[in-house]
């Protein structure tokens, strides 16, 4: 058994510590690149979600270079996450590709229903040594997401463009080579240490942008332009309204690990969004109530073209932005979108909150 995945943001460093740790050989897809996207559109439907093909293309490179099972998290809900691994599985069965697909549904009433799915790529494993290695996988993704914090904030201030994100790369290399908790806690302190050497400014004051919307277009880079990183290249800090070990434990752990989730956020939608709309597009809403309380300078959305959760939320969105006063900007991406675009939008859209934020500072 060769088993692959698809990307979504760093996700590929904690599920590869999770397989290596069972000894179960893995498959890293490449990274998501023009490729991959030129793959999955080919094959796709004309209107799926932007997701399911770029997923599509990381399963066929992945195929490529020997891959025969895939390890994939199902959905529930409006969202039509759920339906992806079916027609993907159709679609490479018609391609000639004889791949199994392992689906890891998000649980619906015990924990008991993940395990039995991660069984079908485990095998006899002893049910401690799986329990040790999900353990471990979402230690890294911890780990992944607490550097990324400290990268959030130092962008905007760097003195040098780009050393901040050159020292993040290497962070993300030694946590990817840790093998045990010691090693990654390690990892984790000379991540630390070097992104606290670099020589930045701290008498800025940069504007501070939340990112809401789709979880897949927030984690992953190639899909949503690198939007981060042209901010921070803008002299913006980054808020994001989820990460990616949140989005597992509230996912697949049904929330059983006391950490911060995103569905707190949930409980700041109503008036506007009263129930359960699928994907993230509740938490959307009250994220941006949350980014606004906390006295953020605007609200970036980001979702897939055709995403029916976040056209819900950015329909009500306007109204939000105005009962609260904090500008917004919605991202939608798909295979035509394209960096020069998108940068001019943002260029447009930090500029109106600095010209904003200059003008509320006078006002004091």
């Amino acid at each position: 058994m060769k088993v692959t995945f698809a990307h979504m943001g760093y996700m590929y460093i904690c599920l590869k510590a999770l397989l290596k740790s069972l000894d179960i050989e893995v498959i890293v897809p490449p990274m998501s690149s023009k490729r991959t996207l030129t793959l999955g559109t080919q094959h796709s439907p004309e209107f799926a979600c932007l997701p399911l093909k770029i997923n599509l293309g990381n399963f066929i490179e992945a195929y490529e270079l020997g891959a025969d099972t895939v390890i994939m998290a199902g959905g529930i809900g409006p969202c039509r996450f759920g339906y992806y691994a079916q027609i993907q599985q159709e679609i490479l069965q018609d391609l000639g590709y004889n791949i199994k697909m392992v689906v890891l549904e998000p649980p619906q009433k015990h924990i008991s229903e993940l395990l039995i799915k991660i069984r079908e790529v485990t095998g006899n494993r002893p049910w401690s040594d799986v329990v040790k290695a999900i353990r471990f996988a979402w230690y890294k993704a911890k780990a992944v997401d607490e550097v990324e914090r400290v990268v959030h904030r130092l962008r905007p201030r760097e003195i040098e463009l780009g050393t901040v994100d050159e020292v993040f790369k290497k962070a993300l290399e030694w946590i990817d080579e840790a093998e045990n908790k010691k090693q990654l806690d390690k990892a984790v302190d000379k991540a630390k240490y070097s992104l606290g050497s670099i020589p930045v400014d701290n008498t800025r004051t940069p504007v501070r942008i939340g990112i809401v919307g789709e979880i897949y277009v927030m984690l992953e880079h190639f899909v949503n332009l690198d939007i981060e990183r042209q901010l921070g290249r803008l002299g913006v800090e980054v808020e994001r309204s989820i990460y990616l070990s949140e989005w597992i434990n509230d996912h697949l752990f049904m929330g059983l690990l006391r950490v911060k989730s995103s569905k707190a956020a949930r409980a700041y939608a109503p008036p506007y969004v009263n129930h359960f709309v699928g994907g993230h597009g509740q938490e959307t809403i009250g994220s941006t109530v949350v980014f606004a309380k906390a006295k953020y300078d605007g609200v970036i959305q980001v979702q897939p073209f055709t995403c029916m959760p976040e056209i819900i939320a950015e329909s009500i969105l306007p109204t939000v932005s105005r009962d609260y006063d904090i500008p917004t900007f919605c991202l939608i991406v798909d295979e035509h979108s394209g960096d020069a675009g998108v940068l001019t939008r943002l260029e447009a859209f930090v500029d109106l909150l600095n010209i904003k934020k200059e003008k509320s500072t006078a006002a004091y």
